[in-house]
């Protein structure tokens, strides 16, 4: 990545201002000889974030240590507390939740023996953001008084898919919160897990638009807690679209399964290839322990287009669990949502048209995208809307057992903001719902009605955009 030569000098001038900061630490400190006394403070950036504060602490013994840090703007601001360091005597203090040029204070507290002690306080002040992450997102509301405050105590979860590859936490003001980039692959898709951790594929710019060859996992502190790549153990395969954990903490995904057949019959060759979709479990080495295949359960020869989409013949977009832990799974090409058995891989049900669920007539969705289970326990989906060139938001209740389905929410979306590929549609409360038009950089949020009571336009198009709440990012972020 081309820097910003005007950037390398603000680094090599922080990198000046943080030695003499260490220089004047360690001359005040040196004369300490408590068993739990400060030695050495060091205060730079962690991972050369700017929203990431590092503060290294050397003590004279082991001890339990951690930084309450605050915006020094007098005595009444809310502290906030860095995570514990325990039983050592070299710490590294992470401080999240930092905003953009704001003066901080801090002390650092140490605990041996049950015997507390806070220093004196110091103070930092953060830098801006670099130039390309500024200017990202634009927020606008006609009255701030219809979002719901629900929606304020949470970040959005949006990833720029192609290198260098960012994922964002953004504020309903549009502020980006939080940041991780990588220089040469794009964060081709993202999940927030249960661990609170954040779980992506990752590809370079020539691989298609949701398709990738490693897995990243990092924590919120923006430390690598797994990174796996295309070829170690049974990962062989191109992984799409999707990557989630399940309960047993293993790593669930789609990817491309290639199928030879002889394709003479409808006018293609003797070894021609059909790429279809599967599911695949691994841990977290690379082994294989589940594969699932749409070969398992379906003919190829049977699609009248076959010709026409054995590159990408089905073309499955997401993957989610449903409440008895069986897949949802998502399809564009086809335009329905199934429902597998995570033991068996029979096929449950099939959602959509020539599907296997009776729908009313006013579900005439065309192309689905973020299947998934909402908080009501209803089906709920973005739907692309191709064939009336205008998208929407289902969520549906569906009785299995007699095979039917009922509307329990529709949003009609304006046209002017027709998305027909990508997408997401999640509830934030029981009136307003999160959607995002990945195409037309746009993100709303709209209430049942369809009213728009929120947008943020975005200078790159998410294949998604989450939403995690106040509770799920505590105690690193604070929206």
């Amino acid at each position: 990545m081309v820097q910003n030569p005007h950037s390398v000098v603000n680094r090599k001038m922080r990198c000046f201002l943080i030695c003499l900061a260490v220089l004047v630490f360690t001359v005040v400190f040196a004369s300490c000889n408590n068993s739990n006394a400060i030695k050495e403070i060091k205060v730079g950036l962690h991972n050369n974030n700017e929203l990431k504060i590092q503060v290294d602490v050397l003590t004279a013994s082991p001890a339990d240590v951690y930084a309450e840090y605050w915006e020094d703007e007098g005595a009444d601001t809310t502290k906030q507390v860095s995570p514990v360091s325990k039983n050592t005597d070299r710490h590294r203090l992470v401080l999240c939740n930092i905003a953009p040029k704001t003066n901080y204070a801090y002390h650092i507290i140490t605990v041996t023996n049950g015997v507390k002690n806070i220093s004196k306080t110091y103070t930092f002040s953060s830098y801006d953001l670099p130039m390309f992450l500024q200017d990202q997102f634009t927020a606008k509301s006609a009255s701030e008084k219809h979002i719901p405050a629900e929606f304020k105590d949470g970040l959005m979860l949006i990833n720029k898919r192609y290198a260098p590859g960012v994922a964002y936490l953004v504020d309903y003001k549009g502020r980006i919160r939080w940041y991780h980039m990588i220089d040469d692959l794009g964060f081709k898709v993202i999940n927030f897990t249960k661990d609170h951790t954040l779980l992506s594929i990752l590809g370079r710019n020539d691989e298609p638009t949701s398709y990738g060859s490693e897995i990243l996992e990092i924590n919120l502190l923006g430390d690598t807690l797994l990174h796996l790549k295309k070829g170690q153990r049974d990962f062989k395969q191109t992984i799409h679209h999707e990557i989630l954990k399940n309960k047993e903490g293993n790593l669930v995904t789609l990817f491309v399964d290639q199928k030879i057949m002889d394709l003479t019959a409808i006018g293609g060759s003797k070894q021609d290839t059909v790429n279809g979709d599967g599911i695949m479990i691994m841990d977290n080495t690379g082994k294989q322990l589940y594969k699932w295949s749409v070969f398992d359960v379906m003919d190829p020869l049977k699609d009248r287009n076959l010709l026409k989409t054995k590159k990408d013949w089905m073309h499955a977009n997401s993957l989610n669990y449903d409440r008895d832990g069986n897949y949802l799974m998502s399809f564009y090409n086809n335009g329905q949502i199934w429902k597998i058995d995570a033991h068996t891989g029979k096929v449950i049900y099939k959602f959509g048209k020539g599907g296997t669920i009776t729908m009313p007539a006013e579900c005439n969705f065309t192309q689905a995208h973020a299947a998934h289970i909402n908080a009501n326990g209803n089906l709920m989906f973005f739907d692309n809307g191709v064939e009336k060139h205008q998208s929407g938001v289902f969520a549906m209740k569906l009785d299995e057992q007699r095979k039917a389905s009922k509307i329990d929410l529709h949003i009609q979306l304006p046209k002017e903001v027709f998305n027909g590929r990508m997408g997401s549609a999640y509830m934030i409360n029981d009136t307003s719902v999160l959607v995002c038009c990945s195409k037309r950089h746009i993100i709303v949020l709209t209430d049942r009605k369809g009213v728009l009571l929120w947008t943020m336009e975005t200078s790159v198009p998410t294949y998604r955009a989450g939403f995690i709440t106040s509770k799920e990012l505590s105690p690193y972020l604070k929206p």
